[in-house]
């Protein structure tokens, strides 16, 4: 045991005083926060307002499409064959015809453009079109574009959770990015510190050290220090990751509850503007921001059990996943044989991240049951289910078989790291492997 805590001590320290860990650990939410913001705003950014001519030859609908930011229609008075030769040099993108019968064939409606328009266009297109005929129908059977707008009601339901400890509200929102968060931290951290583990068996063994280490060192302890080692640094590095991330949210949330509040006070001290100003500059100012909405959201879920759950199948499917990673480090000589074993490996994991979309939508399903089952999904799906509320005997049953999972792994991958830790200058295949397996020490 004492030669494991030194192995442990060891790989950990090693890791975790490299400058590269301190610089991301610290910088890692920031960076992965100004990453995706970046990305949102030059998806937003990037939309450029479409110009849009029309040649109704209906004559009811010339003037009735609405502009908005992405589509800008404008009504042509000329012939299709006149507005065909000119509306690429009169700098429109495309050309919408809507011959007479449209009401009664929508279908025939044509859309010309120099080269083939984005399906964001050819939806706004045929959304205002469709919006029309559907006006002048009901117009037709006496029914107003008032009656209309006040028929449009938008109910935005209030989620609440029953259960034995009485009502609570929960935000479906929310839900779905947390369990969708976890899992790809989970997802992320399987196949980085996974693949730790098997280069730096894989390490040892082309460099011969670990002729030197095997001396002294029984191959099932040098490999549990190792995979014990780097998950301890994946663990410190998560932890330290969760403080950031927590402090950041409500140092944000505090900061801009003084902004609401100082931007309140100067709206009631105010007496250059009308008091119906004020007033509504006091409601917004009253009103929970993005930050501060957030933070209550996440107030409705159970943070402690899903921090909690967090932690426990990130070490499992860590240390399961892990294994099976060391034990193909020490069955090959170089990283480039490592990929005809790696696929079958990192295929469960991939298969998660593919159906973890489906699963958000039905999380009490019979796929999602018994993916969280299989020890090789369940880290990942289980994260998934969880912010939306398992039974207590189906998270119990899970851990359990993951567990013997672990276990089952581990006991699978020593056999295969003890003899192919000391085996050079063959390529191992997976009949090979399964006779590894039964050797006698």
């Amino acid at each position: 045991m004492n030669i494991i805590l030194t192995i442990i001590k060891r790989e950990y320290l090693v890791r975790v005083r490299k400058k590269s860990f301190i610089v991301m650990t610290l910088l890692a939410p920031l960076l992965l926060t100004a990453f995706y913001g970046g990305i949102g705003w030059l998806a937003v950014g990037s939309v450029s307002q479409k110009k849009v001519a029309v040649v109704d030859q209906t004559g009811q609908f010339a003037g009735n499409f609405k502009t908005d930011k992405e589509t800008k229609f404008t009504s042509l008075s000329t012939t299709v064959a006149q507005a065909k030769a000119r509306f690429v040099e009169d700098g429109y993108d495309a050309l919408v015809i809507i011959p007479k019968d449209v009401i009664e064939h929508p279908k025939t409606v044509q859309i010309f453009a120099e080269k083939s328009i984005g399906g964001n266009l050819k939806g706004n297109i045929e959304q205002a079109i469709s919006k029309e005929i559907e006006i002048q129908k009901l117009t037709k059977l006496g029914i107003t574009q008032q009656v209309i707008a006040d028929a449009k009601v938008n109910v935005d339901a209030e989620t609440i959770s029953l259960s034995e400890l009485g009502e609570k509200k929960t935000s479906t929102l929310t839900t779905s990015i947390i369990g969708g968060l976890c899992a790809m931290l989970i997802y992320i951290s399987v196949l980085l510190y996974g693949t730790q583990v098997m280069r730096s068996v894989l390490e040892e063994k082309t460099s011969r050290i670990i002729e030197v280490i095997i001396s002294s060192v029984k191959p099932f302890q040098l490999m549990m220090g190792k995979i014990v080692g780097v998950g301890l640094v994946g663990l410190t590095q998560f932890l330290l990751w969760i403080m950031l991330t927590v402090g950041l949210i409500w140092g944000g949330s505090a900061i801009l509850g003084r902004d609401m509040a100082r931007n309140a006070a100067k709206a009631r001290m105010s007496t250059t503007m009308s008091a119906k100003k004020a007033d509504e500059m006091v409601k917004a100012a009253e009103k929970p921001g993005m930050m501060a909405g957030a933070v209550a959201a996440l107030k409705t879920l159970n943070l402690t059990l899903i921090i909690g759950c967090f932690l426990f199948y990130f070490l499992g499917g860590y240390l399961l996943y892990s294994s099976l990673y060391g034990a193909i480090g020490a069955a090959v000589d170089s990283e480039t044989d490592t990929q005809q074993f790696m696929l079958p490996v990192t295929l469960p994991i991939i298969a998660c991240i593919t159906l973890a979309q489906f699963i958000i939508s039905d999380p009490d399903g019979p796929l999602a049951f018994w993916m969280s089952m299989i020890p090789f999904t369940s880290p990942i799906i289980m994260m998934v289910r969880i912010p939306f509320g398992v039974p207590g005997w189906q998270l119990a049953l899970s851990m359990l078989l993951l567990v013997l999972g672990f276990v089952g792994t581990t006991w699978l991958a020593a056999r295969i790291y003890r003899v192919g830790i000391l085996m050079y200058g063959k390529k191992p295949t997976y009949r090979e492997l399964s006779k590894w397996i039964f050797y006698k020490a």
